[in-house]
């Protein structure tokens, strides 16, 4: 959805600025993905003020001024317009601006006399024709005020995501009722002035205005068709105010009849089309169920063959329009038009998407239709549109609109209970404050004994729930005025299930370990001989479902090993899907990890710890069995073959009776540095039947508990730029307070490239006086967005070792 600020602000008038009201829609309405100034050609333009305006001395033509920009001082400049004056205020382009032609403006030495800028025309400006003089401002804003926030015709796109269940908020009105909601002010209607329309009587098959019959084919499922004749209209070009707004949205100005239209389409969110009267056959339009083979060449110019379970626009004679897509360029209004049929309707959305997913053709009108536009929008909004029109192309109304409509729709009526609220939102929000939430954007709250009944909107079509309501209070209210801590709280009886328990489990457990999660996407290029593959992949290299978890683990771990990061613990718990007989395969949930080079880190104590070996990965496989089934006997049995030691399975897990997975040896793609890797997978739904095991059966028969969730889950992108390590060697004092510590402390104060601090060793003896001890860190530097270059480097390092000095007195070794 694209909106104007300035059409929005024609709705409510917040005065807050493009950005504010980005935020303000994304914190309670919807998400906006960007904001796009449309004259930001304009945006190196400053509002100038010329202080005098005198003759050049060596020229009959040109103007020597000073002008006050905001700056201390004014600037002079000189200017060949006739109509400069002292006083006034004009577009001014200093020195380095850039004009909408490319022209770039420099300080230029003419006559004799240096011009430090130009005082500027509209044609220069892009906003007019007008070459013969300088643009003269109208205006309150100070000079230096960017000239984008004082021009008439500035405005800015926001580009809104709208979910599919919010189709109310496709239209200016409907984003203006929400920012009114949110601000507290008062959304303003447009003035409807009496042009003599009598309100339409709703029929339920067929109507007549103006001698045209309309006629609605139950079979199409359209829930309402208005039909109004305007008679004696003159098309031609849109008044600029007109083509500024549907510029503003990213739509090009056909005519002034077309250009009403679309600006109800957006304003409204009304979808519209006008057909030339004298074009249609037989003083009847009808909606009906297109024919076998029937064929229309659609104002795009492209002839399209239609099927039965099309919808559309017919005279007496042939089909001249799809309904809620696109009109036929036989009926199509042209400069010739004299007299109009003028449609508003609703169609019916699941029709309208078939519809246009056959024919590969999506417009404005039906990405409205398919999400759903309500039956009473089209007599909430003819009023407004027949003013427009008559005031645009003239004419008159020939008579009272045809409304053909299915039964009127109940509205939703809701029971919100105030202790519902706030055991789902945590804090207590009184049924007056509910209400008052409500009521601003349309719903009609009423008080019963504490809590509300609430009747939704027309145009609220996603509101089924009480949920519903209280998501409304929640992200009216704002989700920033409710507490980030955990609440001693259930919203529901229901306990998690067990599965769920299992997972947090393992999770904390493999954290504890030091295990990263790893999260790949379920596509893989093999899943052997029981691999699931995809009737439509999203990439014909990855066409199989995976049918393990080691198997992406292992290219994860492959794809470090090439950036030469050896030292790896990686775990998931996934679901892996396997080839069955029935039309679905199976799905069973799994736990992987897996584990290479140092078991710990290094230091000074252990320069280079021993690597991961395969009764690491037994335990760890026992430790995660255990939690994953508690109080029932787990057993490793040994599947190595002692031909080949090197590879293969090592373990078969066994819960019970029932194998639940494998201790492996994994065979990666690894260069000869790269240490060994183990994996673990399990099976977390496998049926368990044996008994429970008796108390000090085996090693892993008891479950312990579980450990604690710290904090929550935390995602962080690996580094892409390479890393520099330089190791440092510091003469630290032994009467230094913290010592080591507080080294580490200062390090870590003055980091900024700084990614990590490893304290590597420790050395006392010659060459090292008595009462100090050489300790050496390894420093890693790293950049989040570029490659560091080695006087980078040099430079943080110096100044680290400079703070170290001056705050502790510790300095660098000779050596």
């Amino acid at each position: 959805m694209n909106a104007s600020t300035s059409w929005l602000s024609q709705f409510v008038d917040t005065g807050l600025t493009p950005g504010q009201l980005a935020d303000l829609i994304t914190r309670h309405v919807a998400t906006v993905d960007a904001v796009e100034p449309l004259r930001a050609d304009l945006s190196s333009i400053i509002v100038g003020r010329v202080l005098t305006a005198d003759r050049h001395p060596d020229s009959d033509h040109l103007w020597l001024t000073t002008v006050d920009v905001g700056g201390a001082e004014p600037l002079e400049v000189i200017c060949g317009a006739p109509n400069v004056t002292a006083g006034t205020k004009y577009p001014f382009a200093p020195v380095g601006a850039t004009l909408p032609g490319g022209l770039k403006i420099e300080k230029r030495k003419i006559r004799g006399r240096v011009s430090n800028g130009m005082l500027c025309s509209s044609r220069e400006l892009g906003l007019g024709t007008d070459h013969e003089g300088i643009l003269p401002l109208s205006t309150d804003a100070a000079p230096g005020t960017p000239l984008l926030r004082v021009l008439p015709g500035a405005d800015t796109r926001l580009v809104v995501d709208v979910l599919s269940n919010r189709p109310d908020l496709l239209s200016h009105r409907g984003l203006a009722r929400e920012i009114a909601a949110a601000t507290g002010k008062q959304l303003q209607s447009p003035a409807v002035i009496d042009i003599q329309a009598p309100a339409p009587v709703p029929t339920f098959a067929s109507g007549l205005t103006a001698g045209v019959r309309v006629v609605v084919d139950q079979a199409t499922d359209s829930p309402a068709y208005m039909g109004v004749v305007i008679r004696g209209v003159r098309i031609g070009a849109s008044p600029q105010w007109l083509i500024d707004r549907l510029t503003a949205v990213g739509v090009r100005s056909i005519n002034n009849l077309v250009d009403a239209t679309n600006y109800m389409l957006h304003g409204f969110g009304q979808p519209m089309h006008a057909f030339d009267l004298d074009a249609l056959r037989g003083g009847v339009v009808q909606v009906r169920r297109a024919k076998a083979g029937e064929s229309l060449v659609t104002l795009d110019g492209v002839s399209r063959t239609l099927d039965p379970e099309m919808v559309v626009i017919a005279d007496a004679e042939r089909a001249q329009g799809l309904a809620g897509i696109m009109g036929g360029r036989t009926s199509e209004v042209s400069d010739k038009t004299v007299n109009v049929f003028l449609e508003i309707a609703t169609f019916d959305p699941r029709r309208t998407r078939r519809t246009s997913r056959a024919l590969g053709l999506s417009t404005d009108a039906s990405y409205r239709y398919e999400r759903g536009v309500p039956q009473e929008l089209p007599a909430d909004v003819y009023r407004t549109t027949l003013q427009l029109i008559i005031e645009l192309c003239g004419g008159a109304i020939a008579g009272a609109p045809a409304l053909v409509t299915a039964p009127e729709r109940e509205r939703r009526k809701l029971t919100l209970r105030t202790a519902r609220v706030r055991t789902i939102l945590g804090v207590d929000i009184p049924s007056t404050e509910s209400a008052r939430l409500l009521d601003a954007v349309g719903f009609e709250a009423v008080p019963i004994e504490g809590d509300l009944a609430v009747t939704a909107p027309w145009f609220r079509s996603d509101i089924a729930r009480e949920i519903d309501l209280i998501e409304e209070i929640a992200r009216l209210r704002g989700y920033e005025t409710f507490p980030s801590d955990l609440r001693p709280y259930r919203p529901s009886a229901v306990p998690d299930p067990a599965l769920l328990d299992t997972t947090r489990r393992l999770t904390d457990a493999l954290v504890g370990l030091g295990f990263l999660e790893a999260r790949p996407l379920s596509f893989v290029a093999d899943a052997g001989p029981e691999g699931v593959r995809l009737r439509n992949p999203l990439g014909d290299s990855e066409p199989y479902l995976r049918s393990d978890l080691l198997g992406p683990l292992s290219r994860r771990a492959v794809y470090n090993l090439d950036r030469k990061q050896g030292d790896l613990r990686l775990f998931e718990i996934g679901t892996i899907f396997l080839r069955a007989e029935g039309p679905r395969p199976i799905e069973e949930v799994r736990v992987a990890a897996l584990m290479m080079g140092a078991r710990r880190p290094p230091h000074f104590t252990e320069p280079d710890p021993p690597a991961f070996d395969e009764w690491d990965a037994k335990a760890i496989a026992g430790r995660l069995a255990t939690l994953a089934f508690p109080d029932v006997a787990i057993e490793l049995r040994s599947d190595a073959d002692p031909l080949f030691p090197d590879a293969g399975a090592r373990w078969t897990v066994y819960v019970g009776d029932a194998p639940v997975g494998t201790v492996s040896r994994l065979s990666l793609d690894a260069p000869a540095w790269a240490r060994p890797a183990y994996g673990i997978e399990l099976a977390l739904e496998t049926t368990v039947t044996a008994a429970v095991a008796p108390p000090g059966a085996n090693a892993y028969s008891r479950a312990t508990d579980a450990p604690k969730a710290l904090r929550a889950p935390k995602y962080v992108a690996p580094p892409t730029y390479p890393a520099v390590e330089r190791d440092v060697s510091l003469l630290v004092p032994d009467s230094l307070e913290g010592g080591a510590g507080e080294v580490e402390r200062v390090l870590k104060a003055e980091g900024g490239l700084l990614e990590e601090i490893r304290l590597v060793s420790e050395y006392r003896g010659p060459g090292v006086d008595a009462g100090d001890r050489s300790v050496t860190w390894r420093l890693t530097f790293r950049h989040p967005t570029r490659t560091l270059t080695e006087k980078e480097v040099d430079e943080r390092q110096r100044k680290l070792l400079r703070t170290l000095e001056t705050e502790l007195g510790v300095r660098q070794r000779a050596i």
